[in-house]
C-alpha cells in the first residue's frame, strides 16, 4: 500500500531548538504510514513581528512559501508550527480577501519569476491532519502502549484558536484532549489552554513574560497534570526554557515537562523516548515515562491493555 504523501512546511524553529518535534514528527509519520515531502527552496514565515514592522515584505515573505508548494504542484500544505501555520493561513485568505493586496504581493513575487492565486494552497496544522484525516479508529487501531496512567494538559496555545479556529472553540477546544483519551491518558481540566505563552515577550519585557508563562505552568500544576503537551514550538521553548526562570521570579518549584504532541503520541503508538526525542527538553521528562501504567485506571476502557501492548523503554541517556 502507498503511503499518503503531504507536501510539508517545517519552518525554522523544528530545524534547530525544536528538533525534538521534527524528530518526532518524522518518527510518527512512518509509524502511521504517511509521508511528509518537504517544499523545495522553503524560507522563513518571518515569526510574529514582521508583520508590525512593514506588512507588504512580511505578507511577499510568506506567499513566497505558498507560491513554492503551487509551483511544485501542491493543493495543501501540512505545517507543525503555529505561528508558521497563522502566517501562511492568513497570507493566503488576505491575498484574497483584499486584492489590492494580493496585486502588490504578487509584484513582489514577480522579481523571483513566481505568483501565487489565493486559494491554490490550502494550509493545514499537522494536529488537525492526523486527526482528520489518520483519524481516531486508525490511531485506536496503531496505539500498542496506552498511556495509562498519565493526565496530561492539551495546550493549544492562541495562534491556531484566534481569529479562525482550527479546532472548533477558540476558548476551550477538545480536539488534541479527546485524543489523548483515546490514547489511554486522562485529559486534565486544563482552563488555559488557549492562553497566550507571550511569545517573543521575554525579549522585550521579562517580568510580563514570566508572570505568563508561570500562569499556564501553575494552572497545569493545579489540574494535576504529570506534563503540557504542546503543538507549537515557541509555547514548548518558553514554557520549557523558562519555566525555571519564572519559578525563581515568582519563587515557587515547579517541574512540569512540556512535550510535543507527536512525542506523546509516538509512545502510544510503541515507539522508543529516544527515537521521539525524549532528553532533548529543559524540564525532565523521565517522570513521565515513569507514571505510565501497564494497566487502566478503573475509570478507563478497555478493562486490558491489548494483547501487542509494547512495555516502557527506559529514557534515553
Amino acid at each position: 500500500m502507498t503511503a499518503t504523501r503531504y507536501p510539508y512546511y517545517p519552518g525554522c524553529s523544528l530545524q534547530h531548538r525544536s528538533h525534538a518535534y521534527q524528530q518526532s514528527t518524522e518518527a510518527v509519520a512512518r509509524a502511521l504510514g504517511f509521508e511528509l515531502v518537504e517544499v523545495d527552496d522553503w524560507n522563513c514565515c518571518g515569526a510574529t513581528e514582521y508583520f508590525s514592522v512593514n506588512r507588504l515584505p512580511a505578507y511577499a515573505l510568506v506567499a513566497r512559501n505558498l507560491a513554492r508548494a503551487a509551483e511544485q504542484g501542491a493543493t495543501e500544505i501540512v505545517v507543525p508550527c503555529s505561528a508558521c501555520f497563522l502566517n501562511l493561513h492568513k497570507t493566503d485568505k488576505n491575498m484574497g480577501r483584499y486584492p489590492k493586496l494580493g496585486e502588490r504581493v504578487n509584484q513582489a513575487l514577480a522579481a523571483g519569476k513566481l505568483h501565487y492565486e489565493p486559494g491554490t494552497v490550502k494550509v493545514r496544522h499537522l494536529l488537525e491532519m492526523v486527526i482528520t484525516d489518520i483519524g481516531n479508529d486508525r490511531l485506536k487501531e496503531r496505539t500498542r502502549r496506552p498511556l495509562y496512567g498519565l493526565k496530561l494538559a492539551a495546550y493549544y496555545g492562541c495562534l491556531v484558536a484566534r481569529p479562525d479556529s482550527v479546532f472548533g472553540s477558540t476558548e476551550q477546544p477538545t480536539a488534541m484532549d479527546k485524543m489523548l483519551e483515546l490514547l489511554g491518558a486522562q485529559a486534565a481540566p486544563f482552563a488555559l489552554k488557549t492562553f497566550c505563552c507571550g511569545g517573543h515577550m521575554t525579549q522585550i519585557s521579562e517580568d510580563t513574560a514570566f508572570e505568563m508563562i508561570h500562569r499556564i505552568v501553575q494552572n497545569a500544576v493545579q489540574s494535576g497534570a504529570d506534563a503540557i503537551v504542546a503543538i507549537c514550538p515557541m509555547c514548548q521553548l518558553n514554557l520549557d526554557v523558562y519555566q525555571e526562570a519564572a519559578n525563581r521570579y515568582f519563587e515557587t518549584d515547579y517541574h512540569v515537562p512540556v512535550l510535543f504532541f507527536t512525542q506523546v503520541l509516538g509512545l502510544a503508538l510503541g515507539l522508543s523516548p529516544k527515537e521521539l526525542g525524549f532528553g532533548q527538553e529543559f524540564v525532565d521528562a523521565r517522570s513521565v515515562l515513569d507514571k505510565i501504567q501497564d494497566v487502566p485506571p478503573p475509570r478507563a476502557t478497555p478493562a486490558r491493555r491489548p494483547k501487542n501492548a509494547l512495555p516502557m523503554p527506559a529514557m534515553p541517556e
